[in-house]
């Protein structure tokens, strides 16, 4: 193993990540090391001997996977947070060797052959319940990982896994670098009426920086959006809409001239590599591969949960485009609504039924009362504080935070700790998400290695309004997003398990992830949680309970047009991976065009090539994973119900017993046991999707 070497930062496994001294000439070295010490270790676990045990095989081999692992989190999160042509050529150049270590380990017969005595040995009763399930998942990862295969069949599958990481990488930096290239400029500030200040501000400062007179524009989504939701020139709707519909795609090659940065192959690969994967191991479908660890029973499953939802939703969605078609008509004289109207319109709609607009809503949001508030909702829910604290970071609008624990002498216990990365920027990757930095564990001599999260959003950055720096302002749903990866944090931090395989978000089914993400969601609708985390920005006062309640109102605004999109996307990825045959004659906008003909009440225009940026099945893990987040959300929604009934019961929203009965049976569990067994000792009972419904205004 090697010691903690000063000389190559991603090697310095003492504390932090050392972001400040990382450069591209140091991915290399580091990451060859690190492969070749793994090698070493796997090769002295290989030997044949009696007697294994979890001391003498597990943990040397969790150890120096795990330095790997570590060190390749920050490449890879460097490579999606702050893309450079250097930091991408190093990535690029050492990807398929990661590939190339893991999926042999995967494969090994030996290690297989030990992992499989060790589960038969008279140890095995003896193992707490969080190491019986890593082996149990290491069994049942071995089998999915190609180690039952013929030599032969193993080279074609490993690689099958190199080609597909490579393909994956290669579609998410197309959309990057479709969504970096992009370009609009408008001149006449006439064409920009309707659009708020602070899009104009950001538009105009977006302009000076490239040396260019007038407002310009590109498709990350702070700057895309707020002209699809409010500029009254449908043209500029339109033409923004259709780069952005149409970016990484054959139809986009109008806008970048550059045919390389089209995704119709990678996606075609993709397909077919996976296919073939699945065929080697046995499986009819990779959709039955990648449920294999996961909550739901099969693709059937899974399609008959979407169809349902979609046949009680249908009703809702039909209901929601008829009043906006009509009102687009009488109210705004559009004649015949076309996608790019579509937000436009609702936002207008929107302001006449319940009088207030997204735009006023959002002055009440500034960065730092939210942020005060999210950590506020925290505490009081689970017991702990958040404080700022000092780590290198990689870009000065990242910061850094601790979350610590009083003990019961009175001291502080450090839980862990989070870098927060909220604004968009050229070479971020759009969306929003949550990643570990490192994972829980006890570590040698008995210390706890407490977790680290990366928190990353894309939303706008401060902006000078009238000669002054204006904080960050946030939309109503921008704070649910910091919310929602909030959630996922809080899963990878608060948890307290000391086997790092199954600690906060490892191990835990996919399919029930997103739990506690969505749960947080649901407290940005709380009028008491509302009075703390609001100030607007001019004034200081907090949201207007009137206004508060015109956003109650409007909550379910829509939902079924959106329930349905989610099951439109949702089905689309599992059909792709279920029961579309990669080598027929059918493409794969056909399969698409076929899923929104049954589903969508809206069809979008036949240019839309949403799929050549979806990066969450393409390049995101997501791959017959999608329906995951309609599926956790029965299981979420059922779980804030609880608190709910607690309110009805005479508490309130942040209830203590409640709060930190989720923290002691969901969050602070993690993968140590299945998410319907860690669900049901928290609600007493099994989901039920009434919850679901009803927070959707869909009642059954």
């Amino acid at each position: 193993m090697t010691t903690n070497d000063t000389s190559n930062p991603l090697l310095d496994f003492s504390d932090l990540p050392k972001f400040d001294l990382i450069r591209p000439e140091h991915v290399t070295p580091a990451i060859e090391q690190l492969i070749a010490d793994a090698r070493a270790v796997v090769t002295q676990l290989e030997a044949p001997g009696d007697g294994v045990t979890w001391d003498s095989f597990v943990v040397p081999l969790e150890e120096s996977t795990e330095r790997l692992g570590r060190a390749w989190g920050v490449v890879n999160h460097l490579n999606h947070v702050m893309d450079t042509p250097e930091l991408r050529a190093v990535y690029n150049e050492n990807q398929p060797k990661i590939t190339e270590f893991f999926t042999e380990l995967g494969q090994n017969e030996a290690l297989f052959d030990k992992y499989k005595q060790l589960r038969a040995g008279a140890e095995f009763d003896a193992l707490s319940g969080a190491r019986k399930r890593i082996v149990e998942n290491a069994l049942r990862d071995f089998r999915l990982g190609g180690a039952e295969l013929p030599e032969k069949q193993k080279e074609r599958f490993a690689e099958i896994q190199e080609q597909q990481a490579m393909l994956s990488t290669r579609f998410s930096e197309n959309v990057l670098d479709a969504t970096n290239d992009y370009k609009l400029l408008v001149e006449d500030e006439a064409e920009l009426a309707g659009l708020p200040d602070d899009a104009k501000a950001a538009a105009r400062a977006a302009a000076e920086r490239d040396s260019k007179q007038g407002w310009q524009f590109s498709l990350h989504f702070p700057s895309y959006f707020p002209i699809l939701q409010f500029a009254d020139s449908r043209a500029l709707r339109e033409t923004i809409y259709r780069a952005n519909a149409t970016k990484a795609s054959e139809m986009g090659v109008v806008f970048s001239e550059l045919e390389k940065w089209d995704n119709t192959g990678n996606i075609a690969q993709l397909l077919k590599l996976r296919d073939e994967e699945a065929k080697l191991l046995d499986y009819r479908s990779f959709a039955e591969v990648s449920l294999a660890p996961k909550m739901a029973e099969s693709p059937e499953h899974v399609i008959e949960f979407l169809e349902d939802l979609a046949r009680r939703a249908r009703p809702y969605a039909e209901k929601d485009l008829a009043e906006l078609r009509a009102f687009a008509k009488d109210e705004l004289g559009i004649e015949d609504m076309q996608a790019w109207d579509v937000a436009y319109a609702s936002e207008k709609l929107r302001e006449q039924r319940y009088a207030f607009s997204a735009q006023e809503v959002k002055q009440y949001f500034p960065e730092p009362k939210v942020v005060a508030g999210l950590f506020g909702v925290i505490s009081k829910l689970f017991g702990v504080t958040i404080a700022p604290d000092q780590a290198p970071v990689w870009h000065p609008d990242v910061r850094f935070f601790r979350i610590e624990r009083a003990t019961h002498d009175g001291a502080t216990q450090l839980v862990g700790q989070f870098y927060l990365d909220l604004y968009a920027r050229q070479g971020k990757g759009q969306g929003a998400w949550m990643d570990d930095a490192r994972g829980r564990r006890l570590a040698t001599g008995g210390i706890v290695q407490t977790p680290i999260a990366y928190l990353t959003c894309n939303f706008t950055p401060p902006a000078e309004v009238d000669g002054k720096l204006q904080p960050s302002l946030f939309t109503h749903d921008e704070v649910t997003t910091l919310f929602h990866e909030f959630g996922h944090g809080l899963h990878h931090m608060l948890t307290e398990v000391d086997e790092l395989s199954v600690s906060g978000i490892s191990g835990v089914e996919w399919d029930a992830v997103e739990l506690p993400s969505q749960f947080m969601e649901n407290f940005c609708w709380e009028w008491d949680v509302l009075q703390d985390m609001t100030g607007h920005v001019k004034t200081g006062e907090p949201l207007p309970r009137a206004l508060y309640d015109k956003m109650l109102a409007a909550k379910n605004f829509q939902s079924g047009m959106q329930t349905l999109r989610q099951v439109e996307f949702s089905l689309i990825d599992m059909h792709l991976h279920y029961d579309f045959d990669p080598s027929s004659q059918q493409t794969v906008q056909e399969l698409v065009d076929d899923v929104r003909s049954k589903f969508s009440v809206m069809v979008p225009p036949s240019f839309n090539r949403f799929q050549h940026s979806f990066g969450h099945i393409f390049a995101g893990g997501y791959a017959a994973g999608y329906y995951s987040y309609k599926w956790a959300e029965v299981l979420s929604a059922d779980a804030y119900a609880a608190f709910e009934e607690a309110v009805e019961a005479g508490g309130g929203s942040l209830l203590d017993e409640t709060g930190q009965r989720f923290h002691r049976e969901i969050l602070s569990v993690g993968g140590s046991r299945p998410a319907l067994e860690s669900f049901k000792a928290f609600r007493g009972r099994e989901p039920s999707i009434d919850a679901l419904l009803r927070h959707n205004g869909m009642q059954a």
